[in-house]
């Protein structure tokens, strides 16, 4: 449609004179906090990384999957922005809550509702890659031992992370307190490019610290230096446009700080403690006929379907022994 209304003529907003005019003051604060909102559009990247181990050959899909996708939806969206411009001035792309309904409106007419269907279909598209992927990450977190472990279980069947699923949803209603969704998009945007920006000083701290180390996936550090310059412009001069909002982001990731030395860092707890928690996890076990997934030593289509079948044969919970109860158990010399 957008061509269509290039080749009409309708392309005044196009024209460098107007495209560049501004109809309001500069400010640099603004132009950060802008591309960490439109960022947020092309974020899909780096979920890609979450489910890794259930990739076909992830070393080469995985780069494969991110060279593609990315130039793709830059394409996408770019000429989506285009089509909208050649209908809309940027006053009304402002004024406008929906621009792609309001979008339809102006060029569709009576074919105006597909707008509004292909946006929720869209939206319902996001969502489905966005639990998908989010809850592989609590996932493997819980595996590590920095969450409940009732996270890092499968169903005995589907070997789906239900728990972790339903974490994510929980999460996800959490964050619907806010109902400004640029609000959330600052919030959502800031902590996640805080997080990526510390992820990637990783990988240059660990070439310089640790080179001899695996790499089946390697690129050069060009690459993450001018990701960081571009990070630390987004981050500081956001922070500088919205301290408060900002904040609010930085002080909900820092509640996570008690929590960690709650159920990491603090290693001897009361026995009642420990009790509640093995409880609880018994029952979500039982709910969600969930287990610890069992690591295959052998391989085969044969061993692996008889290990399934004895996984679904162990009991859901099985208390830890004591020590009388080892001593019994042990042969006499």
């Amino acid at each position: 449609m957008g061509v269509v209304q290039i080749c009409k003529g309708e392309f005044f907003w196009l024209e460098p004179k107007n495209a560049f005019e501004n109809f309001q003051e500069p400010d640099i604060g603004l132009i950060a906090l802008a591309f960490l909102q439109g960022s947020f559009a092309y974020g899909g990247w780096n979920f890609l990384n979450y489910v890794t181990e259930e990739l076909v050959d992830p070393y080469k899909n995985l780069p494969r999957a991110i060279f593609i996708s990315i130039p793709l939806v830059t394409f996408v969206y770019v000429f989506a922005n285009v089509a909208y411009v050649t209908a809309m001035s940027p006053q009304e792309l402002l004024a406008s809550n929906a621009v792609a309904v309001t979008f339809g409106e102006k060029l569709l007419g009576v074919m105006a509702w597909i707008m509004p269907i292909s946006v929720a279909l869209s939206t319902f598209g996001g969502v489905n890659g966005s639990l998908f992927t989010s809850s592989r990450l609590f996932f493997a977190g819980a595996r590590e031992g920095h969450l409940p472990s009732v996270l890092a279980m499968i169903h005995v069947k589907r070997c789906t992370p239900i728990p972790a699923l339903l974490f994510t949803c929980l999460s996800t209603l959490l964050m619907l307190v806010t109902s400004d969704m640029y609000t959330l998009i600052n919030y959502v945007g800031f902590i996640n490019y805080l997080f990526y920006g510390i992820t990637v000083a990783g990988q240059i701290v660990l070439r310089w610290k640790k080179p001899d180390i695996p790499r089946p996936i390697k690129i050069s550090l060009l690459f993450p230096i001018i990701y960081l310059l571009f990070w630390a412009f987004l981050l500081i001069f956001s922070l500088w446009s919205e301290p408060v909002v900002c904040g609010i982001g930085l002080a909900i990731m820092l509640t996570g700080v008690p929590v960690y030395f709650l159920g990491v860092y603090w290693q001897h707890k009361p026995k009642c403690f420990n009790d509640f928690i093995e409880s609880l996890t018994l029952v979500s076990q039982k709910m969600c006929v969930v287990v610890y997934p069992q690591v295959e030593e052998e391989s085969g289509t044969d061993r692996a379907s008889e290990d399934r079948e004895e996984e679904q044969q162990l009991p859901i919970y099985q208390p830890t022994p004591t020590k009388d109860h080892d001593s019994e158990e042990q042969p006499e010399p």
